[in-house]
């Protein structure tokens, strides 16, 4: 693992400016454009402190221009919906006075219910045989960005290391055992918002592990376009998850990815698509 690691709860703790509007901090030095998920768990977080101490259930988000990594962004949050059951908040985010990210977010909650059920969490190897040199380090292999190395606030550990070598993967998902490299307090909010941000990390990896193209590969672009996740279990996104994708289709510059995320113990606890623009530099 890297050494340096990012402090996620500093960054995922924004700064009010006035009512329904937060300041979010920059934190992507060295990096040429703005990290999605960095947007999208700070977005939530603002979001989350509107929503009177409602949980989230679900998000669906855009990523409209580039961010740029070295400015601070401000969120602004609009109240659209408040019952008895659900609130529903939209927030943007501005840099420069341009908007850069929209995402609307719904909140519940909670009930009881006689229907309960989910997918039976796939068997692949458990997070302890899945090491490479102890811990996986991500400067073994060359195309990594010098940022990736140096900032980091998720611990991982893949489960087809191949892929990451350019073994084309012909069919079916890909697995990760991630979890956030720091100890969160007991906020079910904060882990919600943390598992956001992690969630939009190697998720396109799918599509080109599709084409025997390893992550990071120089030769290729790769841009998410829009994200969108489900809420469905409690967890902490400081203990082990697995995070298992795929990429059902790519065609006309553009790739989609379906993601499932489960506990340790193979709860269900979240559920990720995302659509994003896959092509070679020219």
């Amino acid at each position: 693992m890297c050494k340096i690691l990012l402090d996620l709860r500093a960054l995922l703790d924004l700064e009010p400016i006035e009512r329904n509007l937060f300041r979010g901090k920059a934190a992507g030095i060295g990096a040429q454009v703005l990290f999605g998920g960095q947007v999208i768990g700070q977005a939530m977080v603002a979001a989350c402190r509107a929503a009177a101490r409602r949980l989230p259930h679900s998000l669906h988000c855009s990523f409209i221009q580039a961010g740029d990594p070295q400015l601070p962004i401000l969120y602004q949050v609009e109240h659209l919906r408040d019952d008895n059951s659900y609130s529903i908040r939209r927030v943007t985010a501005m840099q420069r006075g341009s908007a850069i990210f929209s995402a609307m977010m719904s909140f519940h909650v909670g009930e009881s219910t006689a229907f309960d059920h989910q997918d039976k969490s796939l068997i692949v190897r458990s997070k302890e045989q899945c090491t490479m040199r102890e811990e996986f380090e991500w400067p073994t292999f060359v195309e990594t960005p010098e940022f990736i190395r140096r900032h980091y606030a998720i611990d991982l550990r893949p489960v087809e290391t191949s892929r990451y070598l350019g073994e084309k993967v012909d069919d079916g998902p890909v697995h990760l055992w991630i979890k956030i490299a720091e100890k969160l307090p007991d906020d079910p909010a904060l882990h919600m918002c943390a598992l956001a941000y992690a969630s939009d990390y190697s998720l396109l990896d799918a599509v080109t592990a599709r084409h025997g193209r390893a992550p990071f590969d120089r030769r290729i672009m790769v841009v998410s376009l829009d994200h969108s996740m489900w809420f469905h279990r409690q967890f902490r996104v400081d203990d082990w998850l697995l995070y298992a994708h795929d990429s059902p289709s790519a065609q006309a510059g553009r790739g989609l990815t379906r993601g499932l995320i489960f506990g340790s113990d193979g709860a269900l606890i979240a559920s990720v698509a995302q659509e994003g623009s896959v092509r070679e530099r020219r």
